[in-house]
Protein backbone atom coordinates (compact mmCIF):
# COMPACT_ATOMS: atom_id res chain seq x y z
CA UNK A 1 0.00 0.00 0.00
CA UNK A 2 2.71 1.92 -0.10
CA UNK A 3 2.85 5.44 -2.32
CA UNK A 4 -1.27 5.93 -2.16
CA UNK A 5 -3.52 6.22 0.76
CA UNK A 6 -5.60 3.95 2.12
CA UNK A 7 -9.16 3.55 0.44
CA UNK A 8 -11.90 2.84 1.96
CA UNK A 9 -15.14 2.42 0.77
CA UNK A 10 -18.52 2.79 3.59
CA UNK A 11 -21.69 1.30 2.50
CA UNK A 12 -24.58 2.91 4.16
CA UNK A 13 -28.42 2.68 3.65
CA UNK A 14 -29.19 6.91 3.52
CA UNK A 15 -27.64 9.91 4.33
CA UNK A 16 -28.19 10.49 8.30
CA UNK A 17 -27.47 12.93 9.97
CA UNK A 18 -25.31 11.78 13.01
CA UNK A 19 -22.92 10.18 9.90
CA UNK A 20 -22.06 12.74 8.05
CA UNK A 21 -19.32 14.22 10.28
CA UNK A 22 -18.05 11.02 10.65
CA UNK A 23 -18.16 10.71 6.93
CA UNK A 24 -16.13 14.11 6.64
CA UNK A 25 -13.39 13.08 9.64
CA UNK A 26 -12.35 10.05 8.02
CA UNK A 27 -12.51 11.76 4.24
CA UNK A 28 -9.14 14.22 5.83
CA UNK A 29 -7.27 10.66 6.60
CA UNK A 30 -8.35 8.24 3.73
CA UNK A 31 -9.33 8.07 0.30
CA UNK A 32 -13.28 7.87 1.33
CA UNK A 33 -16.31 6.93 -1.14
CA UNK A 34 -19.77 6.69 0.79
CA UNK A 35 -21.87 4.26 -1.04
CA UNK A 36 -25.97 5.04 -0.29
CA UNK A 37 -28.42 2.24 -1.10
CA UNK A 38 -31.25 4.57 -0.85
CA UNK A 39 -33.05 8.12 -1.36
CA UNK A 40 -34.89 8.73 2.14
CA UNK A 41 -37.96 11.02 0.81
CA UNK A 42 -39.97 12.80 3.32
CA UNK A 43 -42.71 9.80 3.64
CA UNK A 44 -39.66 7.68 5.47
CA UNK A 45 -38.65 9.93 7.90
CA UNK A 46 -42.56 10.26 8.73
CA UNK A 47 -42.93 6.72 8.86
CA UNK A 48 -39.82 6.04 10.83
CA UNK A 49 -41.82 7.94 13.70
CA UNK A 50 -40.88 11.37 13.78
CA UNK A 51 -44.48 12.25 13.25
CA UNK A 52 -44.52 14.41 10.12
CA UNK A 53 -42.52 14.46 6.92
CA UNK A 54 -39.29 16.36 6.55
CA UNK A 55 -35.56 16.62 4.89
CA UNK A 56 -32.62 17.54 6.97
CA UNK A 57 -32.00 21.19 6.98
CA UNK A 58 -28.13 20.48 7.43
CA UNK A 59 -25.90 19.29 4.78
CA UNK A 60 -25.40 15.54 4.57
CA UNK A 61 -23.20 14.99 1.36
CA UNK A 62 -20.66 17.09 0.81
CA UNK A 63 -16.73 17.15 2.45
CA UNK A 64 -16.47 13.24 0.88
CA UNK A 65 -17.29 11.11 -2.17
CA UNK A 66 -21.00 9.79 -2.10
CA UNK A 67 -22.19 7.49 -4.60
CA UNK A 68 -26.07 6.38 -4.50
CA UNK A 69 -26.70 3.07 -5.80
CA UNK A 70 -29.46 1.76 -8.13
CA UNK A 71 -31.98 0.43 -5.59
CA UNK A 72 -33.84 -2.01 -7.34
CA UNK A 73 -36.08 -3.15 -4.77
CA UNK A 74 -39.87 -4.05 -5.69
CA UNK A 75 -41.11 -1.89 -3.13
CA UNK A 76 -38.01 0.63 -2.18
CA UNK A 77 -37.89 1.94 1.76
CA UNK A 78 -36.12 1.92 5.06
CA UNK A 79 -38.73 -0.43 6.61
CA UNK A 80 -37.93 -3.75 5.43
CA UNK A 81 -34.97 -6.16 5.13
CA UNK A 82 -35.73 -6.29 1.54
CA UNK A 83 -35.97 -2.54 0.89
CA UNK A 84 -32.65 -1.86 -0.31
CA UNK A 85 -31.16 -3.90 -3.24
CA UNK A 86 -28.41 -3.27 -4.72
CA UNK A 87 -26.72 -5.61 -7.07
CA UNK A 88 -24.21 -3.92 -8.78
CA UNK A 89 -22.40 -2.98 -5.55
CA UNK A 90 -20.01 -6.08 -6.16
CA UNK A 91 -19.48 -4.52 -9.29
CA UNK A 92 -18.59 -0.95 -7.70
CA UNK A 93 -16.51 -2.52 -5.32
CA UNK A 94 -14.46 -4.12 -7.74
CA UNK A 95 -13.75 -1.24 -9.37
CA UNK A 96 -13.11 0.82 -6.86
CA UNK A 97 -9.27 -0.86 -5.73
CA UNK A 98 -10.35 -0.60 -2.30
CA UNK A 99 -8.07 -1.43 1.24
CA UNK A 100 -11.41 -2.35 3.02
CA UNK A 101 -15.12 -1.66 2.96
CA UNK A 102 -16.90 -0.18 5.94
CA UNK A 103 -20.64 -1.51 6.71
CA UNK A 104 -22.87 0.28 8.95
CA UNK A 105 -25.27 -2.43 9.88
CA UNK A 106 -26.80 -5.79 8.52
CA UNK A 107 -29.76 -5.20 8.76
CA UNK A 108 -30.89 -4.66 5.03
CA UNK A 109 -30.79 -7.30 1.86
CA UNK A 110 -27.96 -4.52 0.28
CA UNK A 111 -25.57 -4.64 3.57
CA UNK A 112 -25.26 -8.32 3.08
CA UNK A 113 -25.54 -8.18 -0.38
CA UNK A 114 -21.88 -5.75 0.06
CA UNK A 115 -20.32 -8.10 2.53
CA UNK A 116 -20.89 -11.26 -0.05
CA UNK A 117 -19.50 -9.36 -2.42
CA UNK A 118 -16.40 -8.00 -0.25
CA UNK A 119 -15.51 -11.63 0.97
CA UNK A 120 -15.57 -12.94 -2.63
CA UNK A 121 -13.45 -9.98 -3.64
CA UNK A 122 -10.88 -10.38 -0.89
CA UNK A 123 -11.34 -7.16 0.20
CA UNK A 124 -11.24 -6.46 4.39
CA UNK A 125 -14.86 -5.95 5.84
CA UNK A 126 -15.28 -3.84 8.91
CA UNK A 127 -18.98 -3.55 10.49
CA UNK A 128 -20.04 -0.30 12.97
CA UNK A 129 -23.36 -0.78 14.41
CA UNK A 130 -24.63 -0.47 17.44
CA UNK A 131 -26.57 -4.20 18.64
CA UNK A 132 -26.81 -4.66 22.27
CA UNK A 133 -27.65 -8.07 23.97
CA UNK A 134 -30.84 -7.74 25.73
CA UNK A 135 -33.23 -6.61 23.54
CA UNK A 136 -36.34 -8.32 23.14
CA UNK A 137 -36.45 -11.60 21.46
CA UNK A 138 -38.17 -14.77 21.03
CA UNK A 139 -36.53 -18.02 22.77
CA UNK A 140 -36.48 -19.48 19.18
CA UNK A 141 -34.98 -16.29 17.12
CA UNK A 142 -32.18 -16.49 20.80
CA UNK A 143 -31.08 -19.92 20.12
CA UNK A 144 -30.69 -19.76 16.36
CA UNK A 145 -28.95 -16.40 16.97
CA UNK A 146 -26.12 -18.43 19.54
CA UNK A 147 -25.58 -21.33 17.09
CA UNK A 148 -25.30 -19.41 13.74
CA UNK A 149 -23.88 -15.49 15.07
CA UNK A 150 -20.26 -16.72 16.16
CA UNK A 151 -19.54 -18.15 12.46
CA UNK A 152 -21.41 -15.34 10.55
CA UNK A 153 -19.82 -12.59 12.89
CA UNK A 154 -16.47 -13.89 12.04
CA UNK A 155 -16.81 -13.15 8.43
CA UNK A 156 -16.07 -9.36 9.39
CA UNK A 157 -12.02 -9.00 9.46
CA UNK A 158 -12.87 -6.18 12.08
CA UNK A 159 -15.28 -4.76 14.35
CA UNK A 160 -16.18 -1.07 15.40
CA UNK A 161 -17.35 -0.99 19.21
CA UNK A 162 -19.48 2.60 19.22
CA UNK A 163 -19.37 1.25 23.39
CA UNK A 164 -19.74 -0.92 26.11
CA UNK A 165 -22.30 -2.91 25.47
CA UNK A 166 -21.88 -3.05 21.69
CA UNK A 167 -18.46 -4.56 22.46
CA UNK A 168 -19.96 -6.65 25.21
CA UNK A 169 -22.50 -7.76 21.97
CA UNK A 170 -19.49 -8.84 20.21
CA UNK A 171 -17.23 -10.52 22.62
CA UNK A 172 -20.67 -13.02 23.75
CA UNK A 173 -20.37 -14.52 20.27
CA UNK A 174 -17.12 -15.68 20.85
CA UNK A 175 -15.79 -12.68 18.16
CA UNK A 176 -11.57 -11.78 19.12
CA UNK A 177 -11.07 -9.43 21.46
CA UNK A 178 -8.10 -8.17 19.47
CA UNK A 179 -10.02 -7.43 16.27
CA UNK A 180 -12.84 -5.56 18.22
CA UNK A 181 -11.81 -1.35 18.09
CA UNK A 182 -12.92 1.22 19.90
CA UNK A 183 -14.89 3.68 17.69
CA UNK A 184 -17.85 5.31 19.76
CA UNK A 185 -20.91 6.75 18.74
CA UNK A 186 -20.44 10.76 17.83
CA UNK A 187 -21.54 14.13 16.63
CA UNK A 188 -20.14 16.62 15.40
CA UNK A 189 -19.91 18.13 19.08
CA UNK A 190 -18.20 21.53 18.03
CA UNK A 191 -21.36 22.14 15.73
CA UNK A 192 -23.62 21.95 18.46
CA UNK A 193 -21.23 23.86 20.50
CA UNK A 194 -21.36 26.85 18.39
CA UNK A 195 -25.26 26.90 18.40
CA UNK A 196 -26.26 25.69 21.70
CA UNK A 197 -25.05 28.60 23.72
CA UNK A 198 -26.32 30.82 26.81
CA UNK A 199 -27.97 33.29 24.26
CA UNK A 200 -29.87 30.68 22.35
CA UNK A 201 -30.95 28.67 25.13
CA UNK A 202 -32.02 32.27 27.01
CA UNK A 203 -33.86 33.29 23.81
CA UNK A 204 -35.80 29.95 23.66
CA UNK A 205 -36.79 30.32 27.14
CA UNK A 206 -37.82 33.64 26.97
CA UNK A 207 -40.09 33.02 23.79
CA UNK A 208 -41.80 30.04 25.55
CA UNK A 209 -42.43 32.37 29.03
CA UNK A 210 -40.13 29.94 31.18
CA UNK A 211 -38.17 32.10 33.87
CA UNK A 212 -34.70 32.43 33.43
CA UNK A 213 -34.30 30.38 37.46
CA UNK A 214 -37.29 28.06 36.56
CA UNK A 215 -35.63 24.09 36.57
CA UNK A 216 -36.34 22.49 33.27
CA UNK A 217 -36.32 19.06 31.83
CA UNK A 218 -35.75 18.19 28.20
CA UNK A 219 -36.99 15.31 26.70
CA UNK A 220 -35.70 15.10 23.06
CA UNK A 221 -36.65 12.27 20.37
CA UNK A 222 -39.83 10.72 18.81
CA UNK A 223 -42.72 10.21 21.32
CA UNK A 224 -42.91 6.59 20.81
CA UNK A 225 -43.59 3.73 23.62
CA UNK A 226 -40.14 2.23 23.86
CA UNK A 227 -38.91 6.22 24.74
CA UNK A 228 -41.18 6.38 27.34
CA UNK A 229 -41.78 9.81 27.70
CA UNK A 230 -44.41 9.93 30.14
CA UNK A 231 -41.88 8.70 32.81
CA UNK A 232 -40.91 12.35 32.22
CA UNK A 233 -43.70 13.86 33.11
CA UNK A 234 -44.36 11.59 36.56
CA UNK A 235 -40.80 12.20 37.98
CA UNK A 236 -41.76 16.05 37.21
CA UNK A 237 -44.84 15.50 39.25
CA UNK A 238 -42.90 13.96 41.77
CA UNK A 239 -40.34 16.14 41.86
CA UNK A 240 -42.61 19.71 42.23
CA UNK A 241 -44.61 17.66 44.93
CA UNK A 242 -41.27 17.83 46.86
CA UNK A 243 -40.81 21.36 46.51
CA UNK A 244 -38.73 21.78 42.98
CA UNK A 245 -40.91 23.85 40.79
CA UNK A 246 -39.57 21.23 37.35
CA UNK A 247 -40.80 22.45 33.77
CA UNK A 248 -40.65 19.79 30.93
CA UNK A 249 -39.61 21.01 27.31
CA UNK A 250 -40.24 18.62 24.56
CA UNK A 251 -38.32 18.90 21.43
CA UNK A 252 -40.32 15.73 19.15
CA UNK A 253 -43.40 14.65 18.02
CA UNK A 254 -45.04 11.35 17.53
CA UNK A 255 -48.01 9.60 18.52
CA UNK A 256 -47.89 9.82 22.15
CA UNK A 257 -48.01 13.37 22.05
CA UNK A 258 -51.73 13.75 22.94
CA UNK A 259 -51.16 11.35 25.84
CA UNK A 260 -48.32 13.25 26.91
CA UNK A 261 -49.75 16.70 27.16
CA UNK A 262 -53.12 14.97 29.14
CA UNK A 263 -51.05 13.54 31.51
CA UNK A 264 -48.99 16.84 32.80
CA UNK A 265 -52.46 18.77 32.61
CA UNK A 266 -53.63 16.45 34.82
CA UNK A 267 -50.70 16.50 37.12
CA UNK A 268 -50.29 20.55 36.99
CA UNK A 269 -46.87 19.68 35.47
CA UNK A 270 -45.87 22.69 33.17
CA UNK A 271 -45.17 21.18 29.62
CA UNK A 272 -44.13 22.88 26.86
CA UNK A 273 -44.39 20.60 23.03
CA UNK A 274 -41.95 22.17 20.52
CA UNK A 275 -42.90 19.73 17.71
CA UNK A 276 -40.58 18.31 15.54
CA UNK A 277 -37.19 19.97 15.63
CA UNK A 278 -35.08 19.63 13.24
CA UNK A 279 -31.47 19.60 13.33
CA UNK A 280 -30.27 23.28 12.92
CA UNK A 281 -33.24 24.10 15.91
CA UNK A 282 -32.04 21.22 18.33
CA UNK A 283 -29.13 23.40 19.98
CA UNK A 284 -30.83 26.03 21.43
CA UNK A 285 -33.54 23.11 23.07
CA UNK A 286 -30.68 21.44 24.73
CA UNK A 287 -28.73 25.17 25.41
CA UNK A 288 -32.27 26.00 27.38
CA UNK A 289 -32.58 22.82 29.37
CA UNK A 290 -31.06 22.21 33.11
CA UNK A 291 -30.82 18.26 31.84
CA UNK A 292 -31.87 15.76 29.14
CA UNK A 293 -34.35 12.70 30.57
CA UNK A 294 -33.79 9.66 28.78
CA UNK A 295 -35.70 6.87 30.01
CA UNK A 296 -36.23 4.43 27.09
CA UNK A 297 -35.88 0.64 26.79
CA UNK A 298 -33.55 -1.54 25.75
CA UNK A 299 -34.34 -0.72 21.92
CA UNK A 300 -32.89 2.71 22.67
CA UNK A 301 -29.53 1.28 21.47
CA UNK A 302 -27.32 4.05 22.02
CA UNK A 303 -29.09 7.79 22.31
CA UNK A 304 -27.39 10.27 20.37
CA UNK A 305 -29.48 13.18 21.88
CA UNK A 306 -27.19 12.78 24.80
CA UNK A 307 -24.21 13.08 22.81
CA UNK A 308 -25.81 16.45 21.76
CA UNK A 309 -26.96 17.66 25.20
CA UNK A 310 -23.21 17.50 26.43
CA UNK A 311 -22.04 19.20 23.24
CA UNK A 312 -23.92 22.09 24.42
CA UNK A 313 -23.11 21.70 28.17
CA UNK A 314 -26.30 20.09 29.28
CA UNK A 315 -25.70 16.84 31.40
CA UNK A 316 -28.24 14.11 30.88
CA UNK A 317 -30.10 11.49 32.85
CA UNK A 318 -30.79 8.21 31.31
CA UNK A 319 -32.24 4.65 31.90
CA UNK A 320 -30.20 1.44 32.61
CA UNK A 321 -31.51 0.19 29.44
CA UNK A 322 -30.33 2.87 27.17
CA UNK A 323 -27.52 1.37 24.91
CA UNK A 324 -25.04 4.54 26.66
CA UNK A 325 -25.82 3.57 30.01
CA UNK A 326 -23.24 2.10 31.34
CA UNK A 327 -20.45 4.64 29.18
CA UNK A 328 -22.02 7.73 30.26
CA UNK A 329 -21.84 6.21 34.05
CA UNK A 330 -18.11 5.47 33.17
CA UNK A 331 -17.76 9.20 31.99
CA UNK A 332 -20.29 11.27 34.38
CA UNK A 333 -20.75 9.25 37.53
CA UNK A 334 -23.80 6.90 38.94
CA UNK A 335 -26.28 10.10 38.85
CA UNK A 336 -26.49 9.66 35.58
CA UNK A 337 -28.42 6.80 35.55
CA UNK A 338 -31.46 5.38 37.14
CA UNK A 339 -33.14 1.74 36.97
CA UNK A 340 -35.58 1.26 34.07
CA UNK A 341 -39.02 2.00 34.71
CA UNK A 342 -38.48 3.11 38.23
CA UNK A 343 -39.62 6.98 38.20
CA UNK A 344 -39.20 7.28 41.56
CA UNK A 345 -34.93 6.90 40.78
CA UNK A 346 -35.66 9.31 38.12
CA UNK A 347 -37.05 11.94 39.80
CA UNK A 348 -34.19 11.63 42.40
CA UNK A 349 -31.61 11.09 40.16
CA UNK A 350 -32.64 14.03 38.15
CA UNK A 351 -33.32 16.35 41.21
CA UNK A 352 -29.63 15.28 42.13
CA UNK A 353 -28.14 16.84 39.04
CA UNK A 354 -30.43 19.92 39.19
CA UNK A 355 -28.76 20.56 42.56
CA UNK A 356 -25.30 19.06 41.60
CA UNK A 357 -24.57 19.43 37.37
CA UNK A 358 -21.62 17.63 36.43
CA UNK A 359 -17.98 20.02 36.29
CA UNK A 360 -17.53 21.67 32.77
CA UNK A 361 -13.97 20.04 33.26
CA UNK A 362 -16.29 16.44 33.06
CA UNK A 363 -18.56 17.28 30.54
CA UNK A 364 -15.24 18.04 28.64
CA UNK A 365 -13.82 14.89 29.41
CA UNK A 366 -17.09 13.30 27.91
CA UNK A 367 -17.41 15.13 24.72
CA UNK A 368 -13.61 14.27 23.84
CA UNK A 369 -14.41 10.61 24.50
CA UNK A 370 -16.95 11.06 22.06
CA UNK A 371 -15.66 12.56 19.83
CA UNK A 372 -15.63 12.07 15.70
CA UNK A 373 -11.77 12.21 16.30
CA UNK A 374 -11.79 9.37 18.71
CA UNK A 375 -14.71 7.56 16.40
CA UNK A 376 -12.08 7.75 13.35
CA UNK A 377 -9.17 6.64 15.42
CA UNK A 378 -10.62 3.39 16.07
CA UNK A 379 -11.66 2.98 12.06
CA UNK A 380 -8.60 4.03 10.88
CA UNK A 381 -6.72 1.74 13.60
CA UNK A 382 -9.11 -1.37 12.15
CA UNK A 383 -8.42 -0.14 8.63
CA UNK A 384 -4.66 -0.39 9.21
CA UNK A 385 -4.88 -3.68 11.02
CA UNK A 386 -7.00 -5.47 8.03
CA UNK A 387 -4.84 -4.60 5.33
CA UNK A 388 -1.54 -5.74 7.03
CA UNK A 389 -2.96 -8.88 7.70
CA UNK A 390 -4.92 -9.11 4.05
CA UNK A 391 -3.88 -12.09 2.65
CA UNK A 392 -5.28 -13.60 5.94
CA UNK A 393 -8.98 -12.74 4.79
CA UNK A 394 -9.08 -12.29 1.12
CA UNK A 395 -10.29 -15.83 0.32
CA UNK A 396 -13.98 -17.47 1.65
CA UNK A 397 -12.91 -18.69 4.76
CA UNK A 398 -13.42 -16.89 8.39
CA UNK A 399 -10.61 -14.58 10.11
CA UNK A 400 -8.04 -16.15 12.43
CA UNK A 401 -8.88 -16.15 15.93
Amino acid sequence: MTGRPLHLAVVTSHPVQYYAPLFRELARRVDLTVFYGHRATAEDQARAGFGVGFEWDVDLTTGFHSIFLDNRARHPGLARFSGIDTPQIGQRLSEGRFDAVLLIGWHKKFLVQALVAARRLGIPALMRGDSQLGTARSLLVRLAKELVYPLFLRQYAGALAVGARNRSYWRHYHYPAARIFASPHCIDAAWFAERGTVAAGTALRRRLGIAADAPLVLFAGKLIAFKRPLEVVEAAARLRAAGTPVQILVAGDGPLRAAMAARAGNLAVPLHLLGFCNQSEMPAAYAAADVLALPSSRSETWGLVVNEALACGTPAVVSDAVGCAPDLVRLLGNRSCFPFGDVERLAARLGETLDSPPSTAAMAAANQALSLSAAADGVIAAMRTVVREKPLVDVTGAIPS
